[in-house]
């Protein structure tokens, strides 16, 4: 290898691989930074800002994530539905019990950069309520 060169990973050349990770019990930032490194690729010798070399990850019990200290009950998410007094506020706590994969990917995609990469990154995860998901013969072989 010829050291007076950079290394820049073709998109031709890259070899997404699968990665499930099992949320139950495990803290929500914690676990979005490990999910978003993975998205970005920056957990590989071969990380190139410019290019999508991240891989595929699979959540799985998306319903068993946990907050620190009383973020549960006093961390509120805001939206706005475009209608006059339209602002709407949920807990996590109500988030979790409608909607459990809202809670990582709102997190994961806070964590990713604010470019048209993103939207590449975040369609690679997968977030599944339980313990089954359909990717069975995608991870064959990369487990994590």
């Amino acid at each position: 290898m010829n050291m007076n060169k950079a290394f820049f990973l073709k998109t031709a050349n890259r070899d997404p691989r699968w990665h499930v990770i099992d949320a139950a019990g495990k803290v929500v930032g914690r676990l979005a930074t490990e999910i978003a490194d993975k998205l970005r690729g920056k957990d590989e010798v071969f990380f190139t800002p410019h290019i999508d070399s991240g891989d595929y990850v699979v959540v799985v019990n998306a319903e068993k994530i946990v907050f620190t200290g009383d973020k549960m009950s006093d961390k509120e998410y805001v939206w706005y539905t475009g209608f006059m007094g339209g602002q709407k506020k949920a807990t996590p706590l109500e988030k979790l019990r409608k909607d459990p994969e809202f809670i990582i990917r709102h997190a994961v995609k806070g964590m990713l950069p604010k470019n048209i990469l993103a939207d590449a990154q975040i369609k690679k995860l997968k977030i599944y309520v339980g313990s089954e998901h359909p990717h069975k013969a995608q991870v064959l072989g990369f487990v994590a």
